[in-house]
């Protein structure tokens, strides 16, 4: 780059940012996933992680992911900052759901807090969300995706 280019600060601090996710906090790095039919929740890969832990049944998985995905969609009448708080919870505090009428609830963790080298952190970047709406952050962070 000769010094008449211009640089992009966007794309700086957006460099800056996956750099330290990488290489301090040491998330796995999805690459750049522009062109990749992404959600909001990529429930095929936290539904093989809470699979591998052993700990949930497959009947309480679904029902937990459809907790949580309910959560996360964001309604024409609601608040950005409600939806965000809803789904905060449920990733610290867990899900809470029964496998069948009459039984106790079973809280699933989407995020092993008690063994945390157990979780799977990862960063990509420009990741297009299509809905009503194409958005396409320029970083996320994902959490047990394998």
């Amino acid at each position: 780059m000769n010094r008449y280019e211009r640089v992009d600060p966007e794309r700086v601090a957006q460099n800056r940012v996956v750099k330290l996710m990488r290489e301090v906090l040491y998330y796995r790095n999805l690459g750049n996933l522009e062109e990749q039919e992404n959600t909001n929740l990529r429930e095929d890969d936290l539904r093989r992680y809470l699979l591998g832990m052993g700990r949930y049944t497959p009947a309480l998985i679904q029902k937990a992911l459809f907790d949580f995905q309910k959560a996360a969609l964001i309604n024409r009448n609601d608040e950005l900052s409600d939806a965000n708080k809803a789904v905060y919870s449920l990733l610290r505090y867990g899900i809470p759901v029964k496998e069948e009428a009459g039984q106790n609830k079973v809280t699933v963790q989407l995020i092993d807090w008690e063994q945390f080298e157990n979780n799977d952190f990862a960063v990509a970047e420009e990741v297009t969300v299509k809905g009503e709406k194409i958005k396409r952050p320029d970083v996320v962070m994902s959490y047990n995706v394998e």
